[in-house]
């Protein structure tokens, strides 16, 4: 089994055995997505680059866990929505290499629309 689907796996078993899908509708599940996005954006708030570079080396565990329930709510989200997460990351990545060609943005933060 690839490490998606034993992950998703290990993932819906949790739920199951607390009785918790009843509590996991797309909008609640989404804004848990997005509250766990902003709990890895504290990390880094209001920090210059300098200061960023010691406080990962010291926070890097905590990072990491707040990274794992990013992924966490994508995973079931994405479970939940029968939406092949590894296909619909597969397909972006294809579209983000038609939309930003790296002959014309290399090196640039220019949107596509702009190139």
């Amino acid at each position: 089994m690839n490490p998606i689907k034993r992950l998703t796996k290990e993932i819906i078993s949790f739920r199951n055995r607390r009785k918790w899908k009843q509590f996991h509708n797309p909008k609640d599940v989404s804004l848990s997505l997005v509250l766990e996005a902003t709990e890895v954006m504290e990390h880094f708030q209001w920090k210059s680059p300098e200061e960023m570079k010691v406080y990962v080396k010291k926070n890097k565990q905590a990072i990491s866990e707040e990274l794992a329930d990013v992924l966490y709510w994508v995973l079931l989200l994405s479970h939940d929505l029968n939406i092949d997460i590894e296909k619909a990351l597969d397909r972006k990545i294809e579209i983000n290499n038609q939309k930003y060609p790296v002959k014309k943005s290399k090196g640039k933060h220019t949107k596509y629309t702009e190139l």
